[in-house]
């Protein structure tokens, strides 16, 4: 993944971010596939993924790409893989072909999205902007319990990562970062309660 750098220093949490109300973000249309396409290949280094392909995920899920545009016209858009179980453990075992997954991998629509990988994210300017928006989308019923995966490709998205919660994590997949959802999240433990345990287990010694 990767945009254009801009400034992105205020950090919240990607479930936080603000709703930009001067960028429109909704699922693409079929007819915006090659122009997305063509976006993702010039912004983000090293995308391999075709208009056919994107088309075909497109068709498989049609909730997998959004458009952010501004005043009707386009400034980015964001691609995502929804991931069932097997899919899951297969992106953490670095056996998924992430360029081209096989659907066996992807979450049907009557199946539990265990895991959203962010495929990509291509902006220009201030297109960045519908990052909230796309956060929003990613908290419908369907993906609310999935964490998000996403392996920056660039400075700008791993600034991205780093201002918006997710943290790399340990995996066989190259340089994967995680943003857990906040509801997902063990309760942190005091310590005070542990220290209370064990003070009182060596008291009955």
């Amino acid at each position: 993944m990767g945009m254009e750098r801009g400034s992105f220093a205020a950090r919240h949490h990607f479930d936080s971010l603000p709703l930009s109300p001067d960028t429109d973000v909704r699922c693409a249309q079929f007819s915006e596939i090659a122009a997305l396409s063509d976006m993702a290949r010039r912004l983000v280094p090293g995308v391999r993924i075709g208009t056919a392909e994107l088309a075909n995920y497109f068709t498989f899920d049609p909730q997998s790409l959004l458009t952010f545009s501004r005043k009707g016209r386009l400034v980015g858009g964001m691609a995502f893989l929804f991931l069932n179980d097997r899919g899951h453990d297969a992106l953490l075992l670095d056996e998924i072909c992430l360029t081209a997954p096989d659907t066996r991998h992807l979450a049907a629509a009557n199946e539990e999205v265990s895991a959203i990988y962010i495929w990509a994210i291509a902006a220009t300017g201030r297109g960045i902007a519908g990052l909230g928006k796309a956060a929003a989308h990613l908290r419908q019923a369907r993906f609310r319990s999935a964490d998000c995966y996403a392996q920056p490709s660039t400075l700008a998205g791993r600034d991205i990562m780093k201002a918006t919660g997710f943290e790399p994590v340990p995996s066989f997949q190259p340089d994967l970062w995680c943003y857990e959802r906040p509801w997902n999240r063990q309760p942190l433990r005091m310590p005070g309660a542990i220290i209370q345990a064990r003070s009182f287990a060596d008291a009955r010694h």
